[in-house]
């Protein structure tokens, strides 16, 4: 397995690695400086089975980062890790091609978290059989449709499953490739016509 730090600064960097050893041990963690390093990294190395960027490297100019690692690796789980406020650019990022949007100061056992749920399959995450062959949605994936259709925040959803708002985040993502979606109201417009949602 190899995952991706591609951060100009030292201490985030090591910090970065020794998450990712300890949330994968056995890991290959490549470090790089910069996105112009990737692609020959990648030759080196492997093709990425994550890849954390952070937004502002000296190659880079706001989200062309998060768009040129999505174009090249448009299947990669993608997590910016940004020193950013996520009110700030988390938008603008997930409109860009990235997964998740992790601020640095949300701390160790957070960010743990959040990559641990990009990195887990979907039956580890859930632990839940998929119900019906027809939408082959877990019982989580349904919770969250009802949720959103409720209105609630990721917030509200979080702490409604006892989760972190990073893991909530996650489980969406998943919902939405499974659903071939890219918003909340395109989930629940799908929901709708394929009646998943019985009022």
């Amino acid at each position: 397995m190899n995952l991706y730090v591609i951060d100009d600064h030292p201490l985030m960097r090591e910090a970065m690695v020794m998450l990712l050893r300890r949330l994968r041990a056995g890991a290959n963690v490549v470090e790089v400086t910069h996105l112009g390093q990737l692609a020959m990294a990648v030759r080196d190395h492997g093709e990425p089975e994550l890849i954390c960027l952070d937004l502002k490297l000296p190659d880079t100019l706001g989200v062309s980062g998060v768009r040129e690692v999505r174009s090249r690796y448009p299947h990669t789980p993608l997590a910016v890790i940004s020193s950013e406020l996520a009110v700030d650019c988390e938008e603008a990022c997930i409109e860009a091609g990235a997964d998740i949007y992790i601020e640095k100061s949300a701390g160790a056992t957070q960010i743990s978290a959040a990559l641990k749920a990009l990195l887990t399959t979907e039956s580890e995450l859930d632990q839940d059989e998929l119900d019906g062959v027809e939408t082959k949605l877990s019982k989580r994936q349904k919770q969250l449709i009802v949720m959103l259709d409720q209105g609630l925040s990721n917030r509200e959803i979080a702490e409604k499953l006892g989760i972190s708002e990073h893991t909530v985040k996650v489980h969406l993502w998943r919902l939405f490739k499974r659903l071939g979606v890219n918003s909340r109201t395109q989930t629940l417009h799908y929901a709708r016509v394929n009646g998943l949602l019985i009022h």
